[in-house]
């Protein structure tokens, strides 16, 4: 059976990174808290940590461990706590980083089913994606959602799961235009709020405008889908953007779809890295992608 002292005693050292300092919180001696994790990586067959100097940095089952350590651990609390009196749960968490400019709907949208789970923790850490793909090769992710597919090499496996993709609107302000008019009209008419010229978008956007012999009035470059909505909603001008970016704000008619650019869409992608030990929560999520399949199989 497992000893629980040994994980115990991991969990310590998992958690400080370092074996004096665990060793001085467990009131042990240095060497037999190194035999006690040798042992305890005898019992697993599994190399739980990465010796880097002084300090120890845990291994992909090291991380599958400790995950399970705080359950364990988190459980044993949440007795004390409720045969003494009060309320503790331990749940299970899922890691998740999304790029800055990401949609928070969308956000919102993919991550609604976990949560309703009242025993997972979801957290995510928003950042640029070059440092969330770090973050996620060095397993402290479980999944990034991201609208940029990354450069995948043998370094670098990403699995890329493409979650949906959605038309690019022309979205305004209630009154700004009065009757119905063109596309070519209301880009040549209106000053207008787009991404910056880096994004994908704003480059099909760019050619769109060449092919109607359009120049249009750009007013600012957005990458930030936050600001772009009090943009447009401040009738700043009308904003080249998803329809998921301000979906909220259509709902409550505070904005109006005038049109859809033909041709131009935005996908969103989940990025995955195949490990042995995967996190279970992340088929909940990705199910989500399986089910659209089918569907379209269905309908072959």
């Amino acid at each position: 059976m497992l000893n629980f002292k040994h994980l115990r005693y991991f969990w310590a050292v998992a958690h400080t990174g370092n074996l004096t300092r665990a060793a001085e919180q467990l009131h042990v001696s240095q060497s037999a808290l190194s035999v006690q994790i040798r042992q305890l990586e005898g019992w697993f067959d599994q190399s739980l940590f990465d010796r880097q100097g002084k300090n120890l940095v845990l291994t992909e089952a090291g991380r599958i461990a400790l995950e399970y350590a705080d359950r364990i651990f988190g459980v044993s609390d949440e007795l004390v706590t409720t045969l003494r009196g009060g309320d503790n749960t331990a749940r299970r968490i899922l890691r998740v980083g999304a790029i800055t400019t990401l949609s928070r709907n969308f956000q919102k949208v993919f991550l609604g089913p976990l949560f309703e789970q009242d025993d997972v923790l979801v957290v995510v850490r928003s950042d640029s994606q070059e440092s969330l793909l770090e973050s996620l090769q060095s397993q402290e992710l479980d999944v990034v959602l991201t609208n940029i597919p990354p450069q995948r090499d043998r370094g670098r496996p990403w699995l890329l799961h493409t979650i949906d993709k959605h038309s690019i609107s022309l979205i305004g302000y209630p009154g700004r235009v009065g009757k119905k008019r063109s596309l070519k009209k209301l880009l040549a008419e209106h000053p207008i709020v787009v991404p910056t010229v880096e994004n994908a978008i704003r480059i099909a956007f760019d050619a769109l405008c060449e092919r109607l012999g359009v120049v249009p009035a750009i007013r600012a470059e957005i990458d930030d889908m936050a600001l772009l909505r009090l943009m447009v909603r401040a009738d700043f001008g009308l904003a080249v953007v998803p329809s998921i970016v301000v979906q909220d704000e259509l709902d409550a008619g505070m904005v109006v779809e005038l049109a859809e650019l033909p041709g131009i869409t935005e996908t969103f992608h989940a990025v995955t890295l195949a490990r042995r030990f995967p996190n279970p929560l992340l088929p909940m999520v990705l199910r989500r992608i399986d089910a659209g399949i089918e569907q379209e199989r269905e309908l072959e």
